[in-house]
């Protein structure tokens, strides 16, 4: 069965519709009015394999808040529901990835238990005029929505470009890693019997 999903979200600050195909081969149309969000998601679904369309139109007049959180929503919820049962898949994932002098490490349960543990200390506020304080929201909202455990760690840090992007990469192979099916999975990887 096609592991697929389609979400929207619509509020008085933004209009979010994502489609996402975890078992792609990385293509991506990103459209969120924020450049370096738009390169963190595309990377995002490039190095997880997944096939990721996110069209965002909010007021990114006032900042970009808004639009981060919602397009971390609308995404959580569209992992979780592609997902399905979870019948067969390996649960756990983990990655580290360096870029350049950074190294980042993330480390996932796909358990349905919900927490973010987010330890990056920024070398910058902004990279452009986008605030890495977003950063850690973003995930905090695609954590919340796909009710799993993420944890994220900034090893070793080089600059604020490299830092996130070595973390967005870090977070989408661990992905990949605990989406993939395990033969020796029967049923959902839990001593519960439920995920």
């Amino acid at each position: 069965m096609a592991r697929t999903a389609s979400r929207e979200r619509k509020t008085k600050e933004t209009s979010v519709s994502i489609t996402l195909n975890l078992d792609g081969t990385g293509e991506s149309q990103i459209e969120t009015g924020i450049g370096f969000f738009d390169h963190m998601l595309t990377l995002f679904a490039r190095h997880g394999f997944f096939d990721l369309t996110v069209k965002c139109e909010g007021d990114t007049e006032v900042d970009f808040h808004h639009s981060v959180e919602d397009v971390g929503i609308t995404l959580g919820l569209a992992f979780y529901d592609a997902l399905g049962d979870k019948s067969g898949i390996a649960r756990y994932g983990y990655a580290y990835v360096p870029m350049e002098y950074a190294l980042a490490r993330a480390v996932v349960d796909l358990s349905g238990r919900i927490a973010l543990d987010y330890n990056a200390i920024p070398k910058v506020e902004k990279i452009g005029i986008f605030d890495i304080e977003l950063v850690p929201e973003f995930f905090k909202a695609f954590v919340d929505n796909a009710r799993m455990n993420l944890h994220i760690d900034l090893l070793k840090s080089s600059n604020g470009h490299h830092d996130i992007e070595a973390i967005f990469k870090a977070v989408t192979r661990a992905l990949a890693s605990a989406i993939g099916f395990d033969s020796r999975v029967k049923g959902q990887h839990s001593t519960k019997g439920l995920l």
